[in-house]
């Protein structure tokens, strides 16, 4: 059974299914087919989805987590976090549609919002803009290119007078 918020009416929700929790903003425009996939109802929404695609991931890993959020077509954004393994999953769409911010906070931890100022007080100078096409698990330890997990993703520190504190940049690697 899941436990379904929907926090605006348009498209975010959050979702906590076995001591998952996800919340998830866009849509995805292959939802219907990827439901099918993953043997769930036409009514399940993108959290559902997405916490049933990060199970199969966890418990029979049949393939690499770019591969499955790579499948994920459509302007999203989302953040699991699973208690029973205190991992989190984070990710945002190749177009940087739906914003996503993240920074390290006064003291030590990693905050995300879409919205920069909630950040700003406690991030200061460590926030930054989430990269697009990209994901960061706890469970790998980094950040990386959904599209090419080859591709090295380098942080480009900001000027003083910028906002932010570092841009990414995904670089592609020469094989």
């Amino acid at each position: 059974m899941y436990d379904v918020v929907v926090i605006n009416k348009t498209s975010r929700t959050f979702v906590a299914k076995d001591e998952i929790f996800c919340l998830f903003e866009g849509a995805l425009h292959n939802l219907g087919s990827l439901n099918q996939h993953y043997g769930l109802s036409k009514g399940a929404n993108e959290s559902v989805l997405v916490i049933e695609a990060y199970k199969a991931l966890r418990d029979r890993a049949p393939h690499p987590t770019n591969h499955v959020i790579g499948h994920l077509d459509g302007h999203f954004s989302f953040i699991i976090f699973d208690k029973s393994t205190s991992t989190l999953l984070v990710a945002s769409d190749q177009y940087g549609k739906v914003p996503l911010y993240w920074g390290i906070t006064s003291d030590g931890y990693v905050a995300f919002a879409d919205d920069a100022d909630l950040l700003k007080g406690s991030c200061g100078k460590s926030l930054a803009s989430f990269p697009q096409g990209c994901f960061y698990s706890t469970a790998i330890g980094e950040l990386r290119s959904y599209e090419n997990p080859k591709n090295k993703i380098t942080a480009v520190p900001g000027t003083d007078e910028e906002m932010w504190g570092a841009t990414f940049k995904v670089i592609s690697r020469i094989t």
